[in-house]
């Protein structure tokens, strides 16, 4: 829906008015019956007649039509502002422009992320070339009147308080503003040029009526895109059990398709089952079929590496926008989707946004914006004291929305060489669950336990030479000080002279693929959800062995650890059950880095009786 709809003489006039701020408000409570605050008005006021000062003197017709406040169909995603027009041949177009009242801003190595004042303070936030850039690829992807019409797109973002002092364009945005320009506050007339080369004249047709009205689909430009990047990769094919489970959830997807009512589908599956692998084969196929899909994960390192590896290169493409965060699903209306397909549902949150503070619950929210919803879930990894996902919960919300629930269970893996015996083995010496396999066979799987962490990554370094397939992972019991001050090292033990850094944040969720990350140590933040051939694994003074008893010692995680963050004032209220979900966190974690290797996995421990009672499970 699109809020505001008038031709550029029109909003020129509401402009001089002085009460464009007002206008646009009353139109949101008309239109939408939301309220809008005195800052957002504010916002509005002076966003907007610095758009009427570029307008006001642009060569270009006043018939044009400008629009404010688009939402973009099946996302919670707002385009500024639109001018349509047609170029010198005639042909139609339409300028996106992203509006920021930012004065200033800050450079950072993640890619398409910068660093400004929002709200309460310093946040990371989109670089708004791509913010704009994104959102014309969803239109250019999903809306059948502009890849059927062939109406063409032009995005830019105009900061109008900003000055141009070379953040925003630095080299490492480069990839977004030369496909989506970013316009500073002495740029007034570099706009209005961008704008006499894209939309000179008035279209002869209601651009913005027909993109507001248009069908909401994958174009055959997108899906034969992803389909063609699927094939061939070997990364994603799907194996003996896989296919069975595929298939099943795709007739279940379309089912839901054909029916109308909502369907809820749950796969269950431990460490290497193919999961992901699944979720990503659907994704393409249901795209390919017509569908509205997206990926989805809570988890912003899965969806990244993904990306990556579709792509081919650690550059976002216009697939980017079929993989989503699980927070903000709560802008959305009701079956606005065909299907989302939620990996690591495990991880998923009761709150989203940035606070925790909107929405009501994320399960619930997924379910009531797609027709139907795949969640693929492991409930041995939830690891952070935030985490709901589990089956009760999805089918408490499924059986609330009426929905049709089943479920798959995926049983052989192909992680840790395949072997059920060694995942058993783990479970049995984390002290998980009691299993039959209290001892680890040499030809079941490579399992090293080291005296020294030096030589630990010694090993790890030689062999990631094979294929950058090595890595090396911690428990999270160290600060992460390098964040702030890139020179400093985190994980320090000065006993075996051995000190590194956590992830550095310019590898972002990267991590786990960037050759560079060799040299920096991951967190269960960066590992989980994905898999190497090898991995060490630093075991910190968190889980130690007492008394013949494998113990959590919640005491000696870092005081950044999000994922306990809180325990203590918990453990006044209900000690008993805090010191259980404590304890479950920090052995599916170390439960949760220790099966990320399909070939090998070597520790290290910082209390030695734990290591022993390793090597003493290990056999001959």
């Amino acid at each position: 829906m699109i809020v505001y709809k008038r031709s550029v003489k029109d909003f020129l006039f509401d402009a001089d008015s002085g009460n464009i701020g007002e206008i646009v408000r009353h139109e949101v409570h008309k239109k939408l019956q939301r309220r809008v605050g005195d800052s957002e008005q504010a916002s509005w006021h002076n966003s907007l007649n610095y758009m009427a000062g570029v307008l006001d003197k642009a060569d270009i017709s006043e018939e044009s039509v400008v629009g404010i406040e688009y939402n973009i169909p099946r996302t919670s995603n707002r385009i500024d502002f639109l001018i349509t027009g047609a170029d010198q041949e005639g042909q139609n177009q339409l300028v996106l422009i992203e509006l920021k009242q930012w004065s200033s801003s800050e450079l950072t190595q993640e890619e398409a992320i910068v660093r400004t004042y929002l709200g309460r303070g310093l946040q990371e936030t989109t670089h708004p070339s791509y913010q704009a850039w994104s959102y014309s690829e969803l239109l250019r992807g999903y809306n059948e009147a502009v890849y059927e019409g062939e109406i063409g797109l032009h995005p830019c973002a105009f900061l109008h308080n900003h000055p141009d002092d070379g953040v925003l364009t630095d080299s490492v945005y480069g990839p977004y503003v030369s496909k989506a320009p970013v316009f500073f506050r002495t740029d007034k007339q570099q706009l209005r040029d961008f704008l006499k080369q894209h939309v000179p004249y008035r279209s002869k047709k209601d651009l913005l009526y027909e993109i507001e009205h248009g069908r909401i689909r994958p174009s055959k430009e997108l899906a034969d895109q992803v389909a063609s990047l699927l094939k061939g990769n070997e990364a994603f094919v799907l194996i003996d059990s896989q296919k069975i489970a595929y298939q099943r959830a795709l007739s279940f997807a379309k089912h839901a398709q054909a029916s109308g009512q909502k369907h809820v589908l749950i796969v269950k599956g431990g460490p290497g089952t193919g999961k992901s692998v699944i979720a990503i084969q659907l994704l393409a196929k249901l795209t390919a079929l017509g569908q509205v899909a997206q990926y989805v994960s809570k988890n912003a390192a899965p969806r990244k590496v993904y990306e990556a590896k579709l792509t081919g290169s650690f550059r976002k493409s216009v697939i980017s926008n079929l993989f989503k965060p699980s927070g903000g699903y709560h802008r959305v209306g009701e079956d606005q989707f065909d299907t989302l397909i939620i990996d690591e549902a495990h991880r998923l949150n009761e709150k989203s946004g940035l606070y925790g503070n909107e929405g009501e619950n994320q399960v619930k929210e997924l379910i009531q914006a797609s027709k139907c919803s795949i969640f693929f879930l492991d409930e041995d990894q939830r690891i952070h004291i935030k985490d709901i996902g589990s089956e009760e919960e999805i089918r408490e919300w499924a059986e609330e929305s009426d929905a049709v629930i089943q479920e798959l269970e995926l049983h052989s893996q192909f992680r840790c060489s395949g072997s059920d015996g060694y995942m058993a083995w783990l479970d049995n010496t984390l002290e998980i669950r009691t299993t039959a396999n209290s001892t680890l066979g040499k030809e079941e799987f490579e399992f090293n336990v080291f005296d020294n962490p030096r030589d630990l990554y010694s090993l790890i370094q030689e062999r990631n030479q094979e294929r950058n397939s090595a890595r090396l992972v911690a428990g999270y019991c160290w600060d992460w000080n390098s964040k702030k001050a890139p020179a400093d090292m985190d994980i320090i033990i000065p006993e075996h002279d051995f000190a590194m850094r956590w992830n550095m944040e310019k590898h972002g969720g990267l991590w786990m693929i960037n050759p560079e990350s060799i040299s920096e140590v991951g967190c269960i933040h960066t590992a989980q959800g994905l898999e190497l051939d090898h991995i060490g694994v630093i075991i910190g003074p968190d889980l130690i062995l007492r008394s013949d008893k494998v113990t959590c010692v919640p005491e000696h995680r870092s005081k950044m650890d999000y994922s306990i963050r809180g325990w203590k004032s918990m453990m006044k209220r209900d000690p008993l059950r805090t010191k259980e979900q404590m304890d479950q966190i920090i052995r599916n974690t170390y439960r949760t880095l220790m099966t990320r290797g399909m070939k090998s996995c070597s520790i290290w421990c910082a209390d030695e009786a734990l290591a022993e009672h390793f090597r003493e499970r290990m056999g001959s």
